[in-house]
């Protein structure tokens, strides 16, 4: 089909949203409004009128630099859009929060002005807001936070909605999000979540028809508002061309959330310019009806020759100027990368001693601590409310020792990970619970494009110390979903750390540093197989439990007290199965083997087991996720990187390459169990003589 016939077929039925005032059906404006420019608009709206236009002209600016190849990155303008910044900015006060987008650059400077900070940041210059790390989506001053991912942002709003409450500060969380971000799940999930828990959050949706290239009439049925209310959320509906009654509906909508309820408020516009640059494929004939009906460019055509405007017109421009001058004169900013040492620290052990304690009841008694002892920690999950106290029990009881502090929430895992950012954005220390380990996978997004990214392209103004604790793990028969350990798509990422528990450390001591130290986001590995069992410091004949001096989550080593032969690193649930085989090793064969139980699986360094590896030259590795790809590999990668003059015989062992089947039998015989970690130690020692 030619291009203007698709181009006719896909617009066809798209014109100009009006506010209906009775709330009923929309009606479209027709080709020949020309938009409302009140006489008096100088007088009562001058400080709105330059900052929109400051808006404009930046975006305009921009566009000229990527031009002269002096930005990095892309360039997402909201040319045609500007009001809608100002008119949420209006109704804003100190405390309140603002969440942007990709499209955020209005938001910003409506929000604070700030056009040397986002000019500078464009560029990437060291004076820019952050730094020139985070660049055009990702932006952050005081109270504003944007960025990238389409609706990621919302459920952290939400999350900060909730901080909002819980302080009693009469704040108002507002998100920005377009018309595309309608087809994402993250938005339900979190307007479910902020309806029922009445949380003070505004979701603004700039209803611009197109997402990207895409025309909305490809994508989007129903309608707009009706999402909204199908949740209870109150919604209101304007548009930019009458920004005056935008201002005044605006308003009131950020009044209705701070009284306590979530609000929609759909803003129908249109963007002039490309999504991004110059990527532009709509038909000329079709935009340039809504360039001429544009507000600015109405106001313009009425008050440009008027001295005001003219006087208002240069002070943006020597605004703009200045910014440009101050980022083109400013260096790109001096960023320390960390290193990792070739030098070996072989660490100090001392011995463990704590009393012996099921493990599930020593979870419990962490977070029974955390939450007597500081206020600003709150827990939330599926289910973890009493009588019935989690899947596993680690919560029981907690909700009515801390009501409202320990929440029911939706089934809902990329929201209530969401949640939990916003939370910690806001200073608290909230805790997450996902009920299994394989629902990690539905978080991903939170904690790979959001949490674990905020401290470093925000430049280090914000902390994020929210803890994500799952279980992971088989051997229950719970069949391929919900018995999985995929915690190796979850490490790696920098500026997070993950735990994880294991027979022969307290978990209320662990839970105990975490809440004392927690610096970053932390996800917590709790093998459901554990949960019934011991943790004890009581060591069996011929060996001696000791742990490392001067970590926060020390690695727990089961040392022989004869010379070892081989070494053994193993993490979380294989712990108890290991030392079996370990101790049947010792007693079948008089093999001695020097067991290493990690707490903290990312960040990790082989520096541990340096000493055990130059007597033994043999090291065995267990996880019990799949092994392609997996920690194992990382831990063999770096033995060879920093002892390889050692010449030490590794050897890994770990699920096999199939779904996890529910059936005992089958599953034992797809994941490691103390037999196949004895017979692999038999191979090693077989295959390499010292």
């Amino acid at each position: 089909m030619p291009r203007k016939e698709v181009w006719t077929s896909v617009l066809s039925g798209i014109g100009l949203p009006e506010r209906d005032q009775m709330g009923g059906s929309v009606e479209y404006i027709s080709h020949e409004w020309q938009g409302a420019a009140p006489d008096d608009a100088l007088d009562r709206y001058g400080k709105e009128i330059e900052t929109a236009w400051l808006i404009r002209r930046t975006e305009q600016r921009l566009l000229q630099l990527f031009a002269e190849g002096k930005l990095f990155g892309t360039v997402h303008t909201c040319i045609g859009q500007e009001f809608v910044g100002v008119a949420v900015s209006r109704g804003l006060r100190e405390q309140d929060t603002v969440f942007s987008n990709h499209r955020g650059h209005g938001h910003y400077l409506g929000y604070c002005g700030d056009v040397e900070g986002l000019i500078g940041e464009v560029m990437g210059k060291k004076v820019g807001v952050c730094a020139g790390r985070g660049g055009s989506q990702h932006l952050q001053r005081d109270n504003y936070f944007s960025n990238g991912i389409q609706g990621g942002i919302v459920p952290v709003s939400a999350g900060l909605a909730m901080a909002h409450k819980i302080r009693k500060n009469d704040g108002v969380a507002v998100v920005y999000v377009g018309d595309g971000t309608l087809g994402q799940g993250a938005l339900y999930e979190s307007m479910n979540i902020a309806s029922k828990w009445e949380l003070p959050v505004v979701f603004v949706c700039e209803n611009n028809l197109f997402a990207q290239s895409t025309c909305q009439t490809q994508t989007l049925a129903g309608d707009i508002c009706a999402r909204a209310s199908a949740f209870g959320i109150e919604t209101a509906h304007d548009n930019t061309y009458d920004w005056p009654g935008l201002f005044e509906s605006m308003e009131r909508t950020i009044a209705r959330a701070r009284e306590g309820r979530p609000m929609f408020h759909r803003v129908d516009t249109f963007r002039l310019m490309a999504h991004s640059k110059g990527d532009d494929n709509r038909p000329e004939e079709y935009v340039l009806p809504h360039s001429k009906r544009d507000p600015l460019h109405v106001l313009e055509q009425r008050f440009g020759n008027d001295p005001r405007w003219r006087e208002m017109a240069a002070r943006v421009e020597e605004r703009i100027e200045r910014g440009v001058a101050s980022a083109e004169a400013s260096d790109f900013d001096a960023i320390e990368l960390p290193t990792r040492s070739a030098e070996i620290r072989k660490p100090s052990w001392r011995s463990v001693s704590f009393e012996r304690e099921r493990i599930v009841h020593s979870v419990k008694r962490g977070l029974q601590e955390a939450l007597r002892d500081r206020p600003e920690v709150v827990v939330i999950g599926e289910d973890i409310e009493s009588p019935y106290g989690g899947a596993f029990k680690c919560t029981m009881d907690l909700s009515f020792e801390f009501p409202g502090r320990v929440r029911n929430t939706p089934i809902s895992e990329l929201a209530i990970a969401g949640i939990g950012n916003g939370l910690a954005l806001a200073g608290m220390k909230p805790v997450v619970e996902i009920m299994f380990g394989d629902f990690m996978t539905l978080t991903a997004d939170q904690w790979i494009n959001h949490a674990a990214k905020f401290r470093f392209m925000f430049n280090d103004k914000v902390r994020m110390p929210v803890i994500l604790r799952t279980p992971m793990g088989g051997k229950r028969g719970y069949a391929s979903t919900h018995s999985q350990s995929i915690e190796k798509h979850f490490v790696g990422l920098p500026d997070t750390q993950v735990l994880c528990l294991h027979h022969r450390m307290n978990p209320a001591e662990m839970y105990r540093r975490l809440f004392e130290t927690i610096d970053r986001p932390t996800l917590v590995v709790e093998n459901k197989i554990l949960y019934g069992q011991h943790a004890s410091s009581e060591a069996p004949g011929g060996f001696e439990l000791v742990e490392t001096v001067g970590e926060d989550f020390p690695t727990v080593r089961l040392r022989p007290t004869v010379t070892p032969d081989v070494t053994v690193l193993a993490w979380a649930g294989l712990g108890p199965e290991a030392e079996a085989a370990v101790l049947r090793l010792f007693e079948e064969e008089e093999i001695a083997a020097d067991l290493f139980l990690p707490t903290r699986m990312y960040p990790f360094e082989i520096d541990h087991l340096a000493e055990s590896l130059e007597t033994t030259r043999r090291l065995i590795v267990v996880e019990e996720g799949q092994g392609f790809a997996g920690l194992g590999s990382e831990v063999l990668a770096q033995v060879s990187e920093r002892l390889g003059h050692l010449g030490v015989h590794c050897r890994r062992l770990s699920a096999a390459p199939v779904p996890i089947p529910a059936a005992r039998p089958l599953e034992e015989k797809c994941l490691p169990g103390t037999d196949a970690i004895f017979e692999r130690v038999m191979e090693v020692m077989g295959a390499f003589v010292g």
